[in-house]
């Protein structure tokens, strides 16, 4: 009887011993198969690419600030005279050729003075997006020296060369005449103003594309509005340069500005100043 009541015990005890080795031959097993991770290498952060700092140093301030926002600037106007359309650009910091940092929008401060036809529109003194703050770039490190090198073991004599046969001489196909730019020539001249730029599509064709533009856009927002106020003081500020076919352009220029204010509820100071730029360019192209 007393055998009989320590055999289930035994038993259980024999089962819990196998169960115990079978787990720590398994977990063996899995670290050899397994193994040692490798350990990851990590690499820092790639430098930001550096910006060159255009020079908008008297230009007209409608040009300026383009020149700025297309070489990946913003930019704030500094001191008594406002961001109109006309004036005058006659100090920048950073200065022209400045290296700096791409720190997402680096913001350049820039001066101005009144311009000979007025303030007219809206003025802007800051830009339309955040700009963030200049860093210059780094001067490069000087190289490090390197080694000296080791003498190389004598070279085998050279055998003399073999004469290569000539290749065949290629026919040069005639060059092609450039073509000539088509000319624009001025409705009138203005001593000091900036020439007209060829490689900008003409006033009327600016014009056409922003009625085309703005019958596609007919809510109101901030990004709309800065870009019609933008293309529109290029378009005044070119006429009352002189610029080709200015009179043209103003002229569609005022379906424009009637097209805003039907749309966006604002545009008749804007349809005003491009009349009185009319009148202006129509005066003196006589």
């Amino acid at each position: 009887m007393r055998l009989g009541t320590l055999l289930p015990r035994a038993v259980l005890i024999a089962l819990a011993w196998i169960l115990a080795t079978a787990a720590f031959t398994l977990a063996a097993d899995k670290t050899n198969i397994i193994g040692q991770q490798p350990a990851t290498t990590a690499t820092g952060p790639a430098a930001p690419p550096n910006l060159t700092v255009p020079d908008v140093s008297g230009q007209a301030f409608v040009f300026a600030k383009g020149l700025l926002e297309d070489a990946g600037f913003a930019w704030h106007v500094s001191g008594s005279v406002h961001g109109y359309a006309g004036n005058q650009v006659v100090g920048q910091s950073p200065a022209a050729g400045t290296k700096v940092v791409d720190t997402g929008a680096p913001t350049v401060v820039v001066t101005l003075v009144k311009g000979r036809y007025g303030e007219q529109g809206v003025p802007q003194d800051t830009s339309s997006y955040r700009g963030t703050a200049i860093k210059l770039a780094n001067k490069p490190a000087a190289p490090a020296a390197h080694p000296a090198a080791k003498a190389k073991p004598p070279a085998a004599k050279a055998k003399p060369p073999v004469a290569k046969a000539k290749p065949a001489v290629k026919k040069r196909k005639p060059a092609r005449k450039p073509v000539a730019p088509v000319k624009r020539p001025p409705a009138f001249h203005v001593p000091g103003a900036r020439k007209e730029p060829l490689d900008e599509i003409s006033l009327p064709a600016r014009a056409e594309k922003l009625a085309a533009w703005i019958a596609t856009k007919p809510k109101r927002n901030g990004a709309n509005v800065h870009f019609w106020l933008y293309q529109h003081a290029w378009i005044v500020t070119g006429a009352n340069f002189g610029w080709w076919h200015g009179a043209q352009a103003l002229e569609t220029l005022i379906t424009v500005d009637q097209r805003a204010e039907r749309l966006w509820g604002i545009g008749n100071r804007s349809e005003s100043v491009a009349r009185a730029a009319l009148a202006h360019v129509r005066r003196e192209a006589r």
